[in-house]
């Protein structure tokens, strides 16, 4: 039986608004991204593609089925994200940088969004299940806590002597704002010149925003059950954290030969 199940994103629900708070939203609310930044609006046209290829029949004669996984923020060994956080904070005497202390996310473990994709698969397969699957979206979260963007960061990494900085920031909607005018100035070079900004509004908003949702449509129709509690994935993390850290002092221990 062909299938085809469409790693989609969380922020085609949003956020749009850091002002607007979102909590434990689900499927049936409607949520919708409005920015056009290339990621979100990419990801909307390929997943509204995918839904909509439910029910074609192939060349061969078989029917194709579909649906598509929006997974939170993914953290877990081998994110990119993390990863970068982890590095710029060794380079900068241990102190992690603040990208999102005002938010409120519940971000999942790389390995239950895996394990989403197996399910998802058998039930696609099952045909008591898949009537009611195919052609539909399901959001991806786990049991890992609800907190800020930071206090993940911090939670992962203070193990090994990270600490979040205490220094003072932007009022948030200042950060905004100049978000905004950083993204105007930079199309003026255009096209003579590309330069990207530092940040934009849209990542501001994107990283400081109170944005979580509920995984029980996915309990539900695809019996989803997180393989990994969250102590278990916050230690498989940590350990993978543990690996950056020491490679840093090797290559620290390097330079100095």
């Amino acid at each position: 039986m062909p299938v085809f199940i469409y790693t989609s994103t969380l922020q085609l629900a949003g956020p749009n608004s850091y002002k607007e708070i979102i909590e434990n939203a689900h499927e049936e609310d409607f949520l919708e991204n409005t920015w056009s930044a290339p990621y979100p609006y990419s990801k909307k046209f390929a997943e509204k593609a995918v839904l909509a290829a439910n029910g074609w029949t192939l060349k061969n004669g078989d029917t194709l089925y579909t649906c598509a996984l929006r997974p939170m923020y993914i953290y877990g060994e081998g994110s990119r994200f993390l990863s970068a956080s982890i590095n710029e904070a060794l380079n900068n005497n241990g102190i992690l940088s603040s990208v999102g202390k005002f938010s409120t996310v519940n971000p999942v473990y790389v390995g239950n969004v895996a394990w989403a994709h197996i399910l998802a698969l058998r039930a696609l397969q099952d045909p008591k299940k898949a009537p009611s699957i195919r052609g539909q979206f399901y959001y991806i979260s786990d049991d890992t806590p609800h907190q800020s963007y930071d206090n993940l960061n911090y939670i992962l990494s203070k193990e090994f002597g990270l600490c979040l900085d205490s220094s003072w920031s932007l009022p948030l909607s200042l950060t905004y704002w100049i978000g905004f005018l950083l993204e105007i100035v930079s199309f003026l070079p255009r096209p003579v010149y590309t330069c990207r900004p530092p940040f934009n509004h849209h990542r501001v908003t994107l990283s400081n925003s109170v944005f979580t949702f509920s995984y029980k449509k996915a309990q539900q129709d695809l019996a989803y059950k997180p393989l990994y509690s969250w102590e278990e994935a916050k230690q498989k993390t940590m350990e993978w954290v543990g690996s950056l850290v020491d490679r840093h002092k090797e290559n620290l221990k390097s330079k100095t030969q």
